[in-house]
C-alpha cells in the first residue's frame, strides 16, 4: 500500500472516506433490488412492517459489522485476507480469503447487471421509449439474446479497472463526483415521482406496515440478507477501504453516517419506484395486481427495473428525460459499487507482492471471463445471486469469530476507541458482536435451510445441479472453503511475507 515516495495512501479527507464508502453500499441493491423485496414481503395491508425488520437488522447486524470491518482494516493496513491475519494469527488466513471470495463472485455477475443498466442508459438517450409490454419485452429479450450483456459487462470491467489501477486517490476522486451525482438523481426523480396521481397511494402501501408479518421467520431472512447487501456489511470491501482510513477518523461515527446514509437512499429509491408503479398503473390496475407486477419481475429481479420501468416513464409527462435520469442513477450506483469490487481483489494481490497495474488487470480480465455466464445465462446470473448473498451470512459469522477471537473489549479499547474519537464506542457493541450476530446468523440460516427443504424446493434441495437447491450452496462454498483452507499456508505465508508495492 506504500507509494513510491514510502508514505501510506490514505484517503485525504473524511468527505472522501464516506462518499468512497456510501459508494460500496449505495449499488443496485438499493434501486434494483430493494423495492422488489419490500414488494414481495409486504402484507395484504402495506410493506411497513418489512421496513421495521430492516432497520432493525441494520442496528443488530450491519452497524456493528461496519465499525468491525472499518477497525479490522485500520489496524491491518492490508486487504481483505493481510487484515485478518493481523487481527487472528496465519491460522484462519483462509476465513478472509472465503469473505473476499464471496465479494469476488457477487462481482462477476454484478459486473453483468451494471452492463444492462449501462445499456439501458444508452437506450434511453438513443431510442424512444418502449410503448407496450410487448415492446419493452422485444427491447429486453432482443438484448438478451445478443452479444451486447457481454459486450456491455466488458465495459463496466475496463472502466472500473482503469479507475482502481490508479490508487486510491482516483477511486476518492471518481466517487466525489458519483454519489453526491447518484443522490441529485435520485432526489429529483423522488421529486417527479410523488406528482403522478395516484403515488400516494404507492406510498401509503410502503409504509403501513402489516404487524402480522413481523411473525414469520422469512421476513426477518429477507430483510437481515437484503440489509447486508443494501449496506455492504460483511462483504470485506468496507475493510478493504478501511486500510486507507486516517489514524483520525472516527470509526463509530463513520459506520453510522455509512449505514443510515445507505438506507435512506434506499428508502428514497422505494419511494419513487412504488410511487412511480402506483401513480402510472393505478387508473388501470387495483392494488393486488400493482402488487403483483412489483413480485413478479423474473429471473434475477429483471423484470421491474429493466421492463417496466421504461413502459412507466413512457406513460408520464416528461417521461423519456426521468427515464434517462433513472438509469444514470442507476449506472452510477452500479459502477461505484463495482469499484469497490474490483478493489478488494486487486488488493489482495498487491499485498501478496504484484504491482497494483499486474493485479487489477489479472483481476479485470478474471472477472470478465468468469462473469461471462452470467452475461450469456439468466439462469447463471440467478444461480450465482441466490449461492452468494446467502454466502454473505457466512462472512458476517467470520468477522464475528474473529472480534471474538481477538477479544471484544480489547477490540473496542484499543483499535476503535484509540483516543482520537470523537464518539467512544460503548458496550452495547460487545455484547451484539458476541452473542447477537451468531444467533442471528446461526438460527436464520438454519430457519433458511429448513424452508429450502420443506418449502422453496422440496423435490430438488438434495440435487447440486438443481439452480436455488441447499445441495448448490452446499457444493459451491464447500469447493471454495476447501481450496481456501489447504492452502491457507501458503496463502499466509505470501500475504504477510511480500514487500507492498503500488507501482506498475
Amino acid at each position: 500500500m506504500s507509494s513510491r515516495n514510502g508514505r501510506t495512501d490514505l484517503f485525504s479527507s473524511k468527505l472522501g472516506l464516506i462518499l468512497s464508502v456510501l459508494g460500496i453500499a449505495v449499488g443496485t441493491g438499493n434501486i434494483w433490488r430493494f423495492p422488489r423485496i419490500a414488494a414481495q414481503n409486504g402484507g395484504p395491508e402495506g410493506a411497513g412492517a418489512f421496513l421495521i425488520a430492516w432497520i432493525c437488522c441494520l442496528f443488530l447486524f450491519s452497524i456493528p459489522l461496519i465499525i468491525a470491518e472499518y477497525g479490522i482494516g485500520r489496524h491491518g493496513r492490508k486487504g481483505v485476507i493481510g487484515s485478518f491475519i493481523k487481527l487472528v494469527g496465519k491460522k484462519y488466513g483462509w476465513m478472509g480469503a472465503f469473505i473476499g471470495f464471496i465479494a469476488t463472485a457477487i462481482m462477476f455477475y454484478y459486473s453483468v447487471v451494471a452492463g444492462w443498466a449501462l445499456f439501458y442508459l444508452v437506450e434511453s438517450v438513443t431510442s424512444s421509449l418502449p410503448g407496450s409490454m410487448q415492446q419493452a419485452n422485444m427491447v429486453w429479450e432482443g438484448f438478451q439474446g445478443s452479444l451486447w450483456p457481454s459486450v456491455f459487462h466488458g465495459l463496466m470491467m475496463g472502466f472500473g479497472g482503469f479507475v482502481v489501477v490508479r490508487g486510491i486517490s482516483s477511486i476518492e476522486r471518481i466517487n466525489k463526483i458519483l454519489i453526491p451525482s447518484l443522490l441529485l438523481v435520485v432526489v429529483v426523480s423522488l421529486i417527479r415521482a410523488v406528482m403522478l396521481s395516484g403515488s400516494a397511494q404507492g406510498l401509503q402501501y410502503l409504509f403501513t406496515p402489516d404487524w402480522s408479518t413481523l411473525t414469520e421467520p422469512r421476513l426477518w431472512l429477507e430483510a437481515l440478507t437484503q440489509n447486508a447487501w443494501d449496506t455492504g456489511a460483511a462483504w470485506g470491501l468496507i475493510l478493504t477501504y478501511g486500510a486507507y482510513m486516517r489514524s483520525r477518523d472516527d470509526i463509530t461515527i463513520s459506520a453510522f453516517q455509512t449505514g443510515i446514509g445507505n438506507n435512506i437512499v434506499s428508502l428514497l429509491a422505494a419511494m419513487t419506484i412504488f410511487a412511480t408503479v402506483f401513480g402510472t398503473l393505478g387508473s388501470s390496475m387495483g392494488n393486488s395486481e400493482i402488487l403483483e407486477v412489483m413480485k413478479t419481475s423474473g429471473p434475477a429481479s429483471t423484470g421491474l427495473t429493466f421492463i417496466w420501468m421504461p413502459q412507466l416513464f413512457n406513460e408520464m409527462a416528461g417521461g423519456p428525460l426521468f427515464a434517462i435520469l433513472f438509469f444514470l442513477g442507476l449506472t452510477f450506483a452500479a459502477f461505484s459499487s463495482l469499484i469497490s469490487m474490483i478493489e478488494l481483489a486487486s488488493r489482495v494481490f498487491v499485498d501478496m507482492g504484484f504491482s497494483r497495474k499486474k493485479s487489477t488487470v489479472f483481476i479485470c480480465l478474471s472477472g470478465f471471463l468468469l462473469g461471462m455466464p452470467s452475461a450469456l445465462s439468466l439462469d447463471i446470473l440467478a444461480n450465482q445471486d441466490f449461492v452468494w448473498s446467502v454466502g454473505l451470512m457466512v462472512s458476517g459469522a467470520f468477522m464475528s469469530f474473529a472480534i471474538i477471537r481477538f477479544g471484544p473489549d480489547r477490540f473496542r479499547a484499543d483499535i476503535v476507541n484509540n483516543g482520537r474519537q470523537k464518539y467512544t464506542l460503548g458496550r452495547w457493541w460487545e455484547i451484539i458482536i458476541r452473542y447477537v450476530v451468531p444467533v442471528e446468523v446461526i438460527s436464520l440460516l438454519a430457519w433458511w435451510i429448513y424452508l429450502s427443504i420443506t418449502a422453496y424446493a422440496p423435490d430438488s434441495w438434495y440435487n447440486p445441479l438443481s439452480a436455488f437447491s441447499v445441495a448448490t450452496i452446499a457444493l459451491q462454498w464447500g469447493i471454495v472453503m476447501a481450496l481456501f483452507y489447504f492452502y491457507n499456508g501458503t496463502l499466509a505465508d505470501k500475504t504477510t511475507g511480500s514487500r507492498e508495492t503500488n507501482s506498475g
